[in-house]
């Protein structure tokens, strides 16, 4: 009996190390694909915060919640099981579903640039005229969790693919943990720069006075803060659209257009001879928002085509007319 209590513990201790070499392999893959999805991840952080906009102050970390929790669902329910059963069976066709979701990004932005150009209101006449409260936080979180999808499936299909030759098991734990630490991390950050303001009044309330001139620059500062983070995150939309389809491109051997865009890139960047990998990034990212442009100019103009209720200015609020 004691020498079979003995092997049993031998048992038990074994079994344990292999559950923490399992558990630190499962951290070190999650970091690695998390570290490869880091430039999407800080899209993501970018475009989010525009759709605070119209909303009650006192609604905006429920809202972040509800984004938060569609977040997840996104990632774990949807786009992580898809994503390991096309990279098992049919993985050809992960980049042409990516394309689709940056044509998607690529509209979005370019129907938000032409509304400034243009100064039609009507997307947000259809939101600032709808009967409830909760129906426009209803149509924001949708809006929201609608553009994290694209996103989302952007980070986990990177994460996928930074996983090599990793089980299966392992690639499943290791994305389950990728989406929990990212989606918290983004939204996280989020909620941070809605509440700046509150923040702000909390901090010119105090004593000292170098705390109280922070919180009035916090106060002063967030609206333009939140107005730039707007453009970023239009700007952001298109990048990341563009870039979706060029990579696309490349993953389906239609990579004349891409080679060329990263060799014009690498030779602008050479030839300015300061901070290459930044001013190569730059470049890279220009011409993938010209990209992005140019096929959310194509898209918008089909949907144009088709009629659609202008709002009359009697049904804006006066001030967007």
């Amino acid at each position: 009996m004691p020498s079979g209590l003995i092997a049993l513990l031998d048992d038990v201790a074994t079994l344990t190390k292999l559950a923490a070499a399992s558990i630190d392999d499962v951290g070190a893959a999650a970091g690695k694909a998390g570290t490869k999805a880091a430039g999407v991840v800080i899209d993501d952080t970018a475009v989010t915060p525009r759709y605070m906009t119209g909303l009650s102050p006192d609604r905006e970390l429920p809202i972040i919640a509800k984004i938060t929790v569609g977040s997840l669902r996104n990632k774990l329910l949807v786009i992580l099981p898809i994503a390991l059963l096309l990279a098992a069976f049919a993985p050809f066709l992960i980049a042409p579903i990516l394309m689709l979701g940056g044509a998607y990004l690529s509209f979005e932005a370019t129907e938000k640039i032409l509304e400034k150009l243009t100064g039609d209101h009507h997307d947000e006449c259809e939101l600032l005229t709808t009967e409830t409260p909760a129906e426009l936080e209803a149509r924001q979180v949708a809006g929201a969790v609608r553009t994290d999808f694209i996103l989302s499936a952007e980070i986990m299909v990177i994460a996928l693919a930074s996983l090599g030759e990793s089980s299966f098991v392992m690639k499943a734990a290791a994305l389950v943990l990728v989406a929990f630490l990212i989606t918290v991390c983004v939204y996280g950050v989020v909620a941070v720069i809605v509440k700046l303001d509150d923040i702000g009044l909390h901090l010119a309330q105090r004593r000292g006075a170098a705390t109280r001139a922070i919180g009035r620059g916090l106060v002063h500062g967030v609206p333009y803060l939140l107005t730039g983070l707007s453009g970023i995150g239009t700007a952001a939309m298109l990048w990341v659209g563009g870039g979706i389809i060029l990579h696309g491109m490349e993953e389906m051997h239609f990579d004349t257009l891409p080679k060329a865009v990263h060799a014009g890139a690498h030779s602008v960047a050479t030839g300015i001879g300061v901070a290459v990998p930044v001013v190569e990034w730059l470049a890279n990212a220009l011409a993938a928002s010209v990209g992005g442009l140019l096929v959310g100019g194509v898209i918008v103009a089909l949907m144009h085509l088709r009629p659609r209720h202008k709002a009359e200015p009697a049904d804006c609020p006066p001030e967007i007319v």
